[in-house]
């Protein structure tokens, strides 16, 4: 089969996706998720009584937290199946990002597995994200302050 043809075949056999269905849905799925963080630090804040630091941390630790569990449960793969980009919120995408390659890896141990596999994924968000900020902070400091 030449390359020609299998393109020509692979086209036709696509399923074609509906871009304006896809970016609401993942609109209203993202803006749900900013939603139950936002429901969180409220109730942290104002019903617990906590001061608006502590109760911002604790409300990333409770999505971070869902997140991972929802992973684990399977569910999470099925919301984004869904939402698409939506639930790349960056700080739910990041927990399923390290949650589920631990996960799967589970069988090779803690140490070989879990361990050794954990940021497979998520490593190179780390490595980038603190490369930026730390070219932003050198922007910053000699040209912006």
């Amino acid at each position: 089969m030449t390359k020609e043809k299998y393109v020509k075949i692979a086209s036709e056999r696509s399923k074609r996706s509906n871009i304006c269905t896809n970016v609401i849905k993942a609109y209203v799925t993202g803006g749900c998720i900013c939603l139950i963080a936002h429901g969180f630090l409220k109730l942290y804040n104002e019903v617990c009584g906590m001061d608006f630091q502590n109760a911002r941390i604790l409300s990333t630790v409770s999505i971070v937290f869902i997140a991972g569990l929802l992973t684990g449960l399977g569910v999470f793969d099925n919301i984004a199946k869904f939402a698409g980009a939506g639930t790349l919120v960056p700080i739910t995408g990041f927990s399923n990002a390290v949650t589920a390659p631990a996960i799967e890896s589970k069988s090779e141990g803690f140490v070989n597995g879990v361990g050794a596999k954990m940021f497979v994924i998520a490593g190179p968000v780390i490595v980038y994200g603190v490369t930026a900020s730390v070219i932003y902070g050198l922007f910053y400091y000699y040209f912006g302050g």
